[in-house]
């Protein structure tokens, strides 16, 4: 099987960076979940069984957190020590903060006018703005190990992912009306 103590790259034989090989994670993980998966100890020993669920967790965590570039990064700047602060710094620079305040309230316009295509455009420009983020990720994360900078980068891209999913959130509600 696998060492539970290994970190999640080393558990997908993949390196510890923020650039990943989509395909090659997705490839490894099928593997290990086809090697660990509950299903296949239905006749082992309760021990074994109990070993079998806890493998298994882990690969799903170690999949869904190497899966989502935000929760990745953090994951890589856990490994090196270094704290997001995303609960207790939510200092941004101005622009930024103008931006995402222009987005809510350009959301909420939308939202209330019923207006899905509006709320798509908004969700492409947050797509693209998540882009950029997660290329500045990779410059900062595995080729400058700029750890602090890439915290706030991380930072950044929360705030762009909560608004996304919101603004995902309300597009549903719309169409279901």
């Amino acid at each position: 099987m696998f060492n539970i103590q290994q970190n999640h790259f080393e558990l997908f034989g993949l390196p510890a960076r923020f650039a990943v090989d989509m395909a090659l994670l997705d490839q490894h993980y099928r593997k290990l979940q086809a090697e660990v998966h509950p299903d296949r100890f239905v006749a082992a020993s309760p021990n074994e069984r109990m070993q079998s669920m806890q493998w298994a967790t882990q690969v799903n965590e170690a999949y869904r957190t190497l899966k989502h570039p935000t929760s990745r990064a953090r994951y890589l700047l856990q490994l090196q020590g270094v704290d997001t602060e995303e609960e207790s710094n939510t200092a941004m620079p101005a622009d930024f903060l103008m931006l995402q305040m222009e987005w809510r309230e350009a959301v909420e316009e939308a939202f209330d006018d019923g207006d899905v295509t509006a709320l798509d455009a908004l969700l492409k420009d947050m797509r693209e703005q998540a882009k950029i983020l997660e290329q500045a990720l990779a410059d900062t994360l595995d080729r400058q190990h700029a750890w602090q900078e890439s915290a706030d980068i991380v930072r950044k891209l929360s705030f762009v992912d909560k608004i996304r999913s919101d603004v995902e959130l309300k597009i549903s509600k719309l169409e279901d009306e």
